[in-house]
């Protein structure tokens, strides 16, 4: 079959690579611990469970408008008044199937050939591709540990062209778990002001977040960003709800407009009994959110801990999100069991493996000097994998 010169460009998401092959082989009978997937390990809470059980016996199994129900579009018209000091009416929202699929139509509806849109590095590896598949140019702004992984005003002023679209910041970031301070935002917002750019605000991580720190999106800093900016978020991480693919944004009324427009031709609506299961998330009690986080916090305190403890690894203190981005690079060049590592992802295969444990390497987010580790699963399989990679690292030579 011939297919297209798109489809010969496309590669598989990096994240969903490493837990398929380590899936792959635990049923061959390997021990492994996976350590690759952004997934929470808690079950979804059972006031959502039990709401999307209804919903189905009361009917909520056909199709809604495309662009969700009008109840779950007020419920996140007044969580963003509530929580985000943003205002956006409920026209102005549209419910999606998980937040991958909003930034897929919004890179549709945004840029095409020609574009540039600006991602600060290292990000999340489905930015880069889909600006790519909408024919457009993702131009990666380097930030380093030294840096926290933040870019600043100055820096950003530098990266921008008049081919410059928009840009996406993530901020609880995957991978890094950077945080943006208000005072940090408020530097990028005088520069955005001087532009005409799209502001793509990925906040899915909002609610997963360390030390006191409050997470701010940049669009409530000045009306004039707001109305340049889409608020992207979802119900996967902060709810465990990852297979329930339900995501949403916010924006200004004309692009919300030619957004349902796509969707109708396209995915048409997001599951019906999701959405019902989505307001009882929202509106709901919220312990289980912040018994998640509170365990999350202990996990990432261990896992920092054990990382800086091994050889030729250092690893900052993330603020939120559930990863670590420790740089391994120090550890290139060397050699044990018949691997020689010279990359990041010389250094997964081989950890995977000769330990057993799977990560991503950090070439897929960027920066090719760092790995990524989801501390999204129990402090058990933590304690072994993380023992298992020292003892597999102090083998190199």
């Amino acid at each position: 079959m011939q297919l297209s010169s798109f489809t010969k460009t496309l590669k598989p998401s990096e994240t969903l690579a490493v837990s398929t092959k380590a899936k792959t082989l635990r049923a061959q009978g390997r021990d492994v611990i996976d350590f690759g997937l952004g997934e929470p390990d808690f079950n979804t809470p059972e006031n959502v469970i039990r709401a999307a059980e209804h919903a189905m016996a009361e009917g909520y199994t056909k199709y809604t408008a495309p662009v969700g129900l009008p109840e779950l579009r007020r419920v996140i018209s007044e969580k963003l008044k509530r929580e985000n000091s943003l205002d956006f009416t409920p026209e102005q929202i549209v419910v999606s199937c998980g937040a991958k699929h909003v930034l897929y139509n919004l890179a549709m509806l945004l840029v095409g050939p020609g574009d540039e849109v600006i991602i600060p590095g290292p990000c999340w590896v489905t930015y880069p591709a889909q600006v790519e598949m909408a024919g457009a140019t993702p131009v990666i702004i380097p930030s380093t540990a030294d840096e926290d992984f933040k870019i600043n005003g100055e820096v950003l002023r530098r990266y921008i062209t008049p081919k410059t679209k928009g840009i996406i910041l993530n901020s609880p970031c995957n991978p890094t778990g950077t945080v943006y301070t208000p005072e940090e935002l408020e530097d990028l917002a005088k520069v955005l002001l001087d532009t005409e750019m799209f502001i793509i605000t990925d906040e899915i991580y909002e609610h997963i977040i360390f030390d006191g720190v409050k997470q701010m999106s940049i669009a409530s800093l000045d009306p004039a960003l707001k109305e340049r900016s889409i608020i992207v978020n979802g119900f996967s991480k902060t709810y465990a709800m990852t297979g329930w693919r339900l995501g949403y944004c916010a924006g200004p009324a004309d692009l919300i407009e030619y957004y349902g427009r796509l969707q109708s031709q396209t995915t048409s609506n997001a599951t019906s009994f999701a959405q019902v299961a989505g307001i009882e998330a929202l509106t709901g009690p919220q312990d289980t959110v912040h018994m998640m986080v509170a365990e999350f916090e202990r996990r990432r305190n261990f896992v920092v801990e054990q990382l800086n403890a091994m050889p030729g690894v250092t690893c900052n203190m993330p603020r939120g999100a559930f990863y670590v981005f420790p740089k391994v690079d120090a550890l290139y060049g060397k050699a044990a069991q018949g691997h020689t590592v010279q990359t990041s992802m010389d250094m997964a295969d081989y950890l995977l493996d000769e330990a057993g444990v799977a990560l991503v390497p950090g070439d897929g987010f960027c920066d090719d000097r760092y790995v990524r580790i989801s501390y999204a699963t129990s402090m058990e399989s933590l304690q072994t994998g993380l023992g298992r990679m020292r003892q597999a690292l102090q083998q190199l030579q």
